[in-house]
């Protein structure tokens, strides 16, 4: 346990599911703070039964703190969260400025806790849509090695955050009611639509957030050799990612075999039967921390080949989940 834990942007979509969690789970801390910006410092907040006063997100606000967890957008992860570091805190962070610096750990909890435990500044958490992939590989990788991933993403607008809700509840209402609607959170109308194109474009005419998939995959595999095709595309549905994903992998994985991986990995839960529902939908995943697979199919066009359909919550096991589990995994640890 630690003696005082701060918790950053408390009050955005990830953030409130943070709190969510830590007051469902055991202690983790004897003491908790919470730490935002102008805009929230001075609200009160309801935690575990006690009224908090958020405080002020600045350098000297960490002092006196053990572990810091933090979900906020990458330009005030790189201003603050060094100053955590330097005041001698352990530091968790949802964003993705600091995920594919090399002295910085990538953590998947059931993937590769030791690198928490032997991170020395920040570790980082992965984007919510490699998390799951990284997930579903890993028992195939363990078992047969991953050489190649073709993905493609079906991505709620929860993870534009508030405001990506707000755009396709008020977009869609909107639309049926023929007005028009000036959308914040996307270029284009997320309502009945489905956008090819999550963040900018990048080297290759690929997004950053299929970029994310490719260097955030290896990283936390620990394998520089493994390929991935992503295809990111945003789509009208509230909540939980949803992916298909084809591996090649060095030797022939049978169905029956990658079911049964997955089946004893934790966190993951598999649901395939060949009837009408009988697979994971955002529909019925939501508000869970596991990762759902079903539709597992051999490759028609490669004997090496697998494919799935992966469903998971992106804002619990894709970042609040996530990171919680690494605070769980420090506090075990801690002195």
């Amino acid at each position: 346990m630690f003696g005082t834990m701060a918790v950053v942007g408390a009050t955005g979509a990830v953030g409130r599911i943070m709190l969510r969690l830590l007051e469902e789970r055991p202690e983790l801390a004897r003491n908790y703070r919470f730490l935002a910006s102008a805009r929230s410092a001075g609200s009160k907040l309801t935690f575990k039964g006690r009224e908090y006063t958020i405080e002020l997100l600045e350098p000297k606000a960490f002092a006196g703190v053990d572990l810091v967890v933090a979900s906020t957008p990458d330009e005030v992860a790189a201003e603050f969260l060094p100053a955590a570091v330097a005041a001698g805190c352990k530091v968790i962070d949802e964003s993705g400025y600091f995920r594919m610096k090399p002295d910085v750990a990538l953590v998947i909890p059931e993937i590769n806790p030791q690198d928490a435990l032997n991170a020395k500044g920040i570790i980082a958490s992965p984007n919510c849509s490699t998390t799951q992939m990284a997930m579903a590989l890993k028992p195939l990788h363990d078992a047969a090695r991953v050489r190649r991933v073709v993905v493609s993403t079906y991505q709620a607008v929860s993870g534009a955050g508030l405001q990506g809700t707000e755009d396709l509840l008020e977009g869609t209402r909107s639309q049926l009611n023929g007005d028009a609607y000036e959308y914040k959170a996307f270029t284009s109308p997320i309502a009945f639509n489905a956008i090819p194109q999550i963040g900018g474009f990048k080297e290759g005419g690929y997004t950053s957030e299929e970029l994310k998939m490719v260097y955030e995959t290896r990283k936390i595999l620990g394998d520089e050799s493994i390929q991935v095709c992503p295809t990111c595309i945003r789509i009208p549905v509230a909540n939980c990612h949803s992916e298909t994903i084809l591996v090649e992998t060095e030797r022939p994985v049978s169905v029956e075999e990658a079911r049964q991986l997955f089946s004893n990995f934790p966190g993951i839960r598999v649901v395939d039967d060949q009837v009408a529902g009988g697979y994971p939908m955002p529909s019925n995943c939501t508000g869970s921390d596991l990762v759902f697979i079903g539709r597992i199919r051999k490759d028609l066009s490669h004997p090496n080949g697998l494919a799935f359909w992966c469903v998971s919550d992106n804002l619990r096991k894709g970042a609040a989940t996530n990171a919680v589990q690494i605070a769980e995994l420090l506090a075990k640890h801690a002195g």
